[in-house]
């Protein structure tokens, strides 16, 4: 089974979007009616999904796809806790829909209605509903709400605690995902998404978070940002802090995906990083689209680049299933359950 860890859903109906319009033209100019969501027909969802998802997921021979809101439009950076709820709640319903419509090929991943500065009590009520009542297998966790300006504490900080509770409680993994970027300075999906990934991981190695949370699991996407290309910096930089070799002190609880989209750069990931710690992915109609005119292949087709890299059957078996289900065990519950 070849089972892709990271997917959005980047091509929702119109309606899906309108209703976020009015929702910010509301929020703008309060003297606007509160919005109605007018909910895609069944058959809206299914041309969605069938003429993008679905049918690059056959063609590149995929079996199943975790699968969340799109990561940009979850727009953390919107301060009012009542439209994050609401945002977050109709985004994860309709990642809820997908899924009762394709049950062979996806499962739900939600979106928190974190906020700048914000409690999170809402999230971890929205996660509890996704995981128990939806059975959605994982949530999106922004480590930076405010879009850029990075206001929050580091992600080892105890104001992230409830979150890590109810994320260990409910046995579920975060994929750490940042969503749109508010400052010039940072593109968001060349500099932004990177910036979240590899600062994530270095305020990991400077905590010690894992020693408090042993059992919780952060996947870091985009092939862990800077991070496996600076593998000997962010060694010696840990052996300088005085902490255990990063085998023992990150990598027990964290890894990384393969929406790196070059040969070179997968190789590299495969290089550096234990196989134990590497989970398939595309990020498929996400920030890299379209055809690389030096291959004529599409960027985000990343099963090609694994599949060149010469593994063994083992290896292969656990970058393309094993290592998500055993990351995912609500997945690998489901899964189990289906025969499958």
């Amino acid at each position: 089974m070849i089972i892709d860890c990271h997917g959005h859903f980047t091509t929702v109906p119109t309606d899906h979007t309108d209703f976020r319009s009015a929702q910010l033209a509301r929020l703008a100019d309060p003297s606007l009616p509160e919005p109605a969501l007018s909910d895609p027909s069944d058959d809206a969802v299914r041309d969605a999904i069938e003429n993008n998802q679905l049918k690059l997921l056959r063609e590149r021979g995929g079996d199943m796809m975790i699968f969340s809101p799109r990561a940009s439009a979850m727009q953390h950076h919107v301060p009012d806790p009542h439209v994050a709820r609401q945002w977050a709640r109709v985004n994860n319903d309709l990642i809820h829909r997908v899924v009762g419509l394709f049950p062979q090929h996806f499962i739900g991943v939600c979106q928190l209605p974190q906020t700048p500065g914000g409690s999170l009590d809402d999230s971890v009520t929205e996660l509890h509903r996704c995981v128990e009542q939806l059975g959605f297998v994982g949530a999106n966790l922004s480590p930076d709400p405010s879009g850029g300006h990075w206001t929050s504490p580091p992600m080892t900080d105890p104001y992230w605690f409830p979150i890590y509770e109810a994320l260990v409680e409910l046995d579920v993994p975060a994929m750490i995902h940042v969503s749109a970027s508010c400052n010039p300075a940072f593109h968001a999906l060349g500099a932004h998404y990177i910036n979240a990934d590899t600062s994530v991981f270095m305020q990991l190695i400077e905590g010690d978070l894992f020693t408090r949370f042993p059992t919780l699991r952060f996947v870091i996407p985009h092939g862990g940002g800077a991070v496996p290309y600076h593998w000997g910096r962010y060694r010696g930089l840990a052996d300088r802090l005085g902490r255990p070799p990063l085998h023992e002190h990150v990598m027990k609880n964290v890894f990384f995906d393969t929406c790196v989209y070059h040969l070179p750069g997968v190789r590299l990931l495969h290089e550096v990083i234990d196989t134990d710690n590497i989970l398939f992915a595309s990020e498929m109609i996400g920030a890299v689209r379209g055809i690389d005119p030096e291959t004529g292949h599409h960027w985000d087709d990343t099963k090609r680049y694994i599949d060149q890299l010469g593994l063994t059957e083992d290896d292969r078996r656990k970058i393309f299933e094993l290592n998500t289900r055993r990351v995912y065990p609500r997945l690998d519950a489901q899964l189990t359950a289906a025969g499958r």
